[in-house]
């Protein structure tokens, strides 16, 4: 079963639910349907969020603490690939994958 995370955005009721792609050390990774490039993808840990742009690895939108993102900077990275594989099943409305936690 697919964990969804509630993002908070009342305004646009489709997306309030985001299904959850990974999780690990109390961060939780998702993407949303009906995005806007570039591709990215959301990160959730305790009251931070964040916004991270998938082929430089760049925080986009929000805060996260230096940790977090140096723990979500390592995971992307040796998981580029399956994430641009995410982008595209957004795009064709197709089911998302889950990703292997970073270990």
């Amino acid at each position: 079963m697919t964990r969804l995370w509630h993002a908070g955005d009342k305004a646009n009721p489709e997306q309030t639910f985001m299904p959850e792609i990974s999780r690990f050390y109390g961060i939780v990774i998702g993407m949303f349907y009906d995005e806007h490039r570039p591709p990215h993808f959301h990160v959730r840990y305790a009251e931070h969020q964040g916004v991270i742009r998938i082929h430089d690895l760049v925080l986009t939108e929000g805060w996260l603490p230096a940790r977090v993102l140096t723990l979500v900077g390592e995971w992307a990275a040796r998981h580029r690939a399956e994430l641009l594989q995410n982008w595209e099943a957004i795009e064709t409305r197709r089911p998302l994958r889950k990703i292997e936690p970073l270990d």
